[in-house]
């Protein structure tokens, strides 16, 4: 295993601290216990909204704190739940008289810690759970995973806090969200996580992953490696069986690598998704490309699809001011 860090111990410490220092204009980075929140105040009375999860989904959660989009966000340690007293903290320090909007991933670690954070708390809070992942069927055991389609529900409902809308009406545009978002992702290597040490599973050189998460595991099936063409196929078909978009529907295209890579392929990966969707007339208006979503450094993307209306239209070309999300500011 080779990697640019001092211990596995340090780096995410070291790398937080880092992270503060690059955008300090932005974020302020809270050590113990560690929670990352903007540095802007906000208008009394607004909701604020507070996510996180493992690290080494980079820039999910941290990149994405600040004007128009999260308060606040908790890493945990990598592919591992923050713990709720971290989110208990996070959220404290920036409740504002609006009540707090947790934006959780469904991962049983996840759910439950924040679960844990909620109940300790004493303003009004609500939960989102993003559940955009359609490699698991609906009825899966413990419900579908949250993954690329996290970032469309945070810039969404961050632009309606930020309207000053209330807290349950951010919670229902929250859920509204997401079940009209849905993703599905491939792996073309696994991911090493520092503290094993190799990667976190075995995968061939003519071999991908289909329906991979986002934590190192497994897909829901393994194939020979094809064509560009036929992988795009594969994802956008399970999209279309699971959103059913119809004909002159305006759709949000998201394509998001897993770390390692390259924009050439995320941008050729675009290319062909924004033609399979024309091409049974769905109308892609908005467009996101690159490593939003990661798993440390798997090679590999997932398409995330969202179907808009005006109203969701309009919210998300509303300005955001984060680290590594930012337009009309």
């Amino acid at each position: 295993m080779k990697k640019m860090i001092n211990g596995v111990e340090s780096l995410l410490e070291e790398s937080l601290n880092g992270f503060a220092k690059a955008h300090d204009d932005i974020i302020q980075f809270n050590h113990q216990p560690h929670f990352v929140r903007r540095n802007e105040a906000t208008k009394q009375g607004k909701v604020t909204l507070v996510s996180g999860g493992g690290s080494g989904h980079e820039p999910l959660h941290t990149g994405l704190v600040g004007k128009g989009m999260l308060d606040a966000a908790c890493p945990g340690q990598i592919f591992t739940s923050p713990t709720p007293d971290q989110m208990m903290a996070a959220a404290e320090s920036v409740e504002n008289g609006g009540g707090v909007l947790f934006i959780v991933k469904n991962y049983a670690g996840d759910v439950m810690n924040f679960e844990i954070a909620a109940e300790m708390l004493e303003c009004e809070h609500a939960t989102v759970l993003v559940s955009d992942d359609v490699s698991l069927p609906k009825d899966h055991s413990t419900g579908r995973r949250g993954v690329a389609g996290t970032l469309i529900v945070e810039k969404i409902v961050g632009a309606a806090a930020e309207q000053g809308r209330s807290l349950m009406e951010c919670k229902e545009l929250g859920d509204r969200v997401n079940n009209a978002t849905a993703s599905m992702g491939v792996a073309l290597t696994s991911c090493t996580v520092p503290a094993i040490g190799q990667p976190t599973f075995d995968i061939g050189d003519n071999e991908i992953e289909m329906g991979v998460g986002i934590h190192g595991e497994r897909g829901r099936e393994p194939m020979d490696l094809v064509s560009a063409s036929d992988i795009v196929e594969h994802l956008a078909t399970a999209i279309d069986e699971d959103l059913k978009p119809q004909k002159g529907q305006q759709v949000l295209l998201h394509v998001n690598g897993f770390g390692a890579t390259p924009s050439m392929e995320l941008y050729l990966i675009y290319e062909l998704a924004a033609e399979h969707w024309a091409e049974k007339g769905v109308k892609v208006t908005r467009s996101l490309v690159g490593n939003y979503t990661t798993s440390l450094d798997m090679a590999g993307a997932s398409i995330t699809l969202t179907l808009l209306d005006d109203e969701l239209t309009a919210l998300w070309d509303e300005p955001v001011h984060a680290a590594n999300l930012r337009w009309g500011c």
